[in-house]
């Protein structure tokens, strides 16, 4: 309380003085920057080693000490300027500037400094700049993470097929390293995380990222993705980098655009015209006063019809008991059925969603400025889980003769607001924000039942779900000094609220009526049993013989005991450098102090330089160490889960490490991953074709993996251990347990390239860019056990963990796009590279690999007129796919036809789609 206290004084204090009037004798210069008639919002004006950028209007002033002055100015995608003037005491200089469009690798970056930004070829680490009106305009990509995917090689992410929740939060990547290990800014302010936490089998299993999908594309300017580690410089999480999402600003516009289009594939001799996705998106810019106040609004509604690539099932579907005799083509026959419809659903799952931001900042005296910018969000998604078959345990023949096919609903919602306060008070630049962000992630069942309450049971479940809250107040403050070639000094702090809340179901989603408890014996020696749902011993059956599960099929819902309501926070703070030792040499050094209320303090550094070797080439370099905190979801998610291994369903608990089963198990408590990292790097530019070649290296110690499965028994000569271990088991309607654990260090090593070139060809303009990244990620050491785990390491960290961890999305990838504009037409041609995967099972010899693939992309696009724009086009023109399963083992009958767990880049086929924006 005393800490709170204090630092709202302080923040009380910072406003104040931020209000306060700063008198000093200096010089100001003033002006417009544009493009043609088009004011530049937000561009970056240099005058020596004081920086400013201009606002809506396009309109700059800054306030220095008299004197001769080299004036830079610079904008994203345009040509960097520099003039000469003499600034006077007193008087006011008033100098416009025109920018010119240009080449790629001259735009202009504020993420990965806190002075005044840089070009990319001139920043000490590498950071891509991605103009995301660009991209939006001429790929079918309509989501944040499908937009990066196949912009960006270093980043991966694709959609999800039978992952529960995940099948509606795609997992990203970052330099192959995992969902949580890269961090998230909008606006250079942390993002806060989903709320759902990945255990199902697919690429991050075990991670929590952050939903990239949620935060509409009509809202985005650019995004700045710094491709290293930056944990000394943001805090937690940065291990593999940041990506900063950048608002728009304009005004006086009104920008729609509705994107429309459908898989039109054709493969294994069947034509599919399925997976129908429509986007409507709006921006509107408004002007403020006449200072240069803006707000903009930006809002999208999203419709995504399901796809379905799986193939029909080969094994028994119905079975006559007793004996259980095969009558399935009887049964077919006479129910006037076939094998695919008892078959899984395997594709994109359905969702519908809105999304709504906005993004504000208001002129206040003495230069300072009121910002903020927030959004709401809501999907509503469906999922298929595995067909359950007529004559089994898990089903009740009076509600569903045929069986049924069980699905997963999710409700989404987002909620975010931030603002702040920045200007100067004497010489600094102050900042002080404050960011609220909030993830509710709500579970229901659909078409399922709860076999344990026989032909009473209801057909949808509410299950519950998580919802996870994240405030984090920042202070931030940075000053220029003509030191050296120029110097910028900054240092601040952070203060970090988390929530994190699991809430139970109903209790027809989670409960075995099936269960009882003994109480005693009779006469005969026989147990008397009294129903109890909480208790460990099953009364009813199947006509198979198997006990009847409890809980809604598919996804059992969140029990009373699982329910959590935990909160933590954080507390910063740091201290950075850049030094200009001439004009040539650049070193930053960053520091920074974290201290976390459940998981104690660390101290993580950061040293960068960069080298101009001449006006051509320049080289890079960086060392840093990183620390990432495992997350409150890592810390208290549990529930009882239905997981499908070769066929067979299980009902599997995932447990907290400080519950029973772990410490029976030996399974030690969560403890944070720290990492270190080096990179280095060379730039050219040569002319009108720019290149960056940076190489990295990342081991972080131990790291957080969602283990395999642990079981128990209660055969007569089983240990004590292994017998109160089913006994736990048990009361959690479940047959194994599962854990969060820090089991492993990795390495990564990779290397980037970046090649753009742009001009002009003919009567129009050529833009070609090559983007590649190689990496591979390794586990290296021993597996961390404790001595009750010895024995059962390939248990903890599994086969499938390991090749989810190194080998289930391509280590290899690049794009060639190029980019021709002539007259009213826009051509746009892209081939992709997706390197090859290994498919997940805990069997090493049924681990298929699939072979690298290319993709082509191809978009025309063509001015209707003055504000309309048309553009058609195809995703995967070529219609390739990844190739088929060839081990029986991994198609589970059958129903895979192609890898779920091994994503290139999806198996869908050919995408059509046409766009018309509209701009006022």
């Amino acid at each position: 309380m005393k800490q709170a206290t204090i630092f709202r004084h302080f923040a009380t204090l910072l406003f104040l003085l931020l209000s306060a009037q700063v008198f000093a004798q200096t010089a100001t210069l003033r002006g417009t920057v544009r493009s043609g008639n088009t004011p530049l919002a937000d561009a970056s004006v240099r005058v020596g080693s004081t920086g400013t950028t201009t606002n809506a209007q396009g309109v700059f002033s800054v306030s220095v000490n008299p004197g001769k002055y080299t004036i830079t100015v610079s904008y994203t995608g345009f040509e960097q300027q520099t003039r000469t003037v003499t600034l006077k005491a007193g008087e006011t200089t008033v100098i416009d500037f025109g920018l010119e469009s240009t080449a790629v690798l001259n735009e202009v970056v504020v993420l990965g400094s806190r002075s005044t930004p840089r070009t990319q070829l001139e920043t000490t680490v590498p950071i891509d700049v991605l103009d995301i009106k660009k991209l939006a305009g001429v790929g079918a990509q309509v989501n944040l993470n499908q937009i990066l995917n196949f912009a960006a090689p270093s980043f991966t992410s694709n959609t999800q097929s039978l992952g529960d929740g995940t099948d509606h939060v795609d997992p990203a990547s970052l330099r192959g390293l995992g969902p949580d290990q890269v961090l998230v800014l909008v606006n250079g302010k942390r993002r806060y995380n989903s709320a759902l936490i990945n255990v199902n089998g697919t690429f991050g299993r075990g991670s929590v990222g952050t939903d990239l999908n949620a935060i509409p594309v009509s809202s985005i300017e650019r995004i700045e993705i710094l491709r290293d580690g930056a944990s000394a410089q943001y805090g937690s999480d940065a291990i593999a980098g940041v990506i900063n999402v950048v608002l728009k600003k304009s005004v006086d516009k009104l920008s729609a655009s509705v994107t429309s289009g459908e898989y039109n594939s054709k493969v294994n001799g069947k034509s599919y015209h399925d997976g129908q996705n429509t986007q409507v998106a709006l921006n509107l810019g408004l002007a403020l006063g006449s200072k240069g106040g803006y707000i903009n609004f930006s809002g999208s509604f999203d419709d995504r019809k399901p796809t379905d690539r799986g193939g029909a099932r080969n094994d028994v579907i119905y079975r006559r008991y007793p004996g259980g005799v095969d009558r399935t083509d009887s049964f077919l026959v006479a129910t006037n059925t076939t094998r695919k419809d008892y078959s899984l659903v395997v594709g994109q799952s359905k969702y519908t969603s809105g999304q709504f931001s906005f993004n504000t900042a208001i002129p206040l005296n003495n230069g300072a400025e009121f910002y903020a910018f927030g959004g709401l969000g809501y999907r509503k998604g469906k999922s298929g889980g595995f067909y359950r078959l007529p004559n089994e345990s898990r089903n009740i023949l009076e509600i569903y003769p045929l069986g049924f096919l069980p699905y997963i609903g999710s409700d989404a919602y987002d909620r975010s607001f931030a603002a702040g306060i920045r200007g100067k008070v004497a010489e600094w630049n102050v900042d002080f924000s404050n960011s609220f962000g909030q993830n509710q992630f709500d579970f229901s069942v659909l078409n399922s039942l709860n076999a344990s309450l026989g032909k009473a049971s209801p057909t949808n479940f509410n299950a519950g779900g998580p919802k996870f809250t994240q405030n984090t107040t920042n202070v931030d403050l940075s000053r220029s000094f003509d030191w050296l070639s120029g110097t910028n000094l900054a240092f601040g702090g952070e203060f970090r609220f988390e929530n994190y809340q699991l809430k139970a179901g109903d209790q027809n989603s989670y409960a075995n009526y099936g269960l009882a408890r003994q109480v005693g014996v009779d006469a005969n020696g026989n147990p008397i049993l009294v129903p109890d749902f909480t208790g460990s011993v099953n009364t009813l059956f199947g006509p198979d013989g198997s006990a009847r599960p409890g809980g809604a099929q598919v996804f059992p819902g969140f029990r009373p005991e699982n329910a959590v309501n935990a909160n933590r926070t954080a507390a910063s703070i740091y201290a950075d450098a850049e030094l200009n030792f001439s004009k040539a040499f650049l070193v930053d050094a960053a520091v920074r102090y974290e201290n976390y209320s459940d998981f104690g303090s660390t101290t993580n550094g950061k040293i960068a330089a960069r080298y101009k070797l001449n006006k051509t080439f320049s080289i890079r370099a960086s060392a840093s160490t990183g620390f990432r905190a495992p997350s409150l979801q890592q810390r208290y998610y549990a529930n009882t889960a239905t997981v499908f291994t070769s066929g067979v369903a299980n009902e599997i608990g995932t447990f907290p490490n400080d519950s029973r089963p772990a410490q029976l198990l030996g399974i030690p408590k969560l403890s944070p991953e720290k990492s270190k990292s080096v990179s280095l790097g060379f730039t050219g530019s040569f002319g009108k074709l720019k290149v960056t070649l940076d190489g990295y290296y990342t081991r972080i110690n131990d790291r957080v993996i969602y283990t395999g499965q642990f079981t128990g028994s209660n055969a007569p000569t089983a240990s004590p251990v292994d017998k109160e271990i089913y006994q736990l088991l048990s009361l959690a309607n479940a047959t194994g347990a599962a854990f969060f654990a820090n089991a492993i260090n990795t390495e990564t090593r990779g290397i980037d390239l970046i090649v753009s070139y742009k001009a002009r060809l003919g009567k129009g303009t050529l833009s070609a860019d090559l983007a590649a990244n190689a990496s591979q990620t390794n586990q290296v050491g021993p597996i961390n056990v404790s001595s009750k785990l010895i024995g059962k390491e390939g248990t903890y960290f599994s086969a499938s963990s390991k090749v989810y961890l190194e080998n289930a999305v391509p280590n290899t990838k690049a794009n060639l796009a190029l980019n021709y504009g002539i007259g009213k037409f826009n051509f746009f041609l892209r081939n992709n590279y997706f390197g090859g995967v290994i498919e997940a099972t805990n069997t090493v010899a049924n681990q298929q690999y699939y072979t690298p693939k290319w993709v082509t992309d191809l978009s025309i696009g063509y001015k209707l007129s003055r504000i309309a724009n048309l553009t058609i086009g195809a995703n995967n023109l070529l219609d390739i796919y990844p190739d088929k399963i060839a081990i029986a083992a991994n198609s589970n009958s059958g129903q895979f036809v192609y890898s779920r767990s091994a994503l290139q880049f999806g198996s869908n086929g050919r995408y059509l789609f046409g766009r018309i924006d509209i701009n006022f």
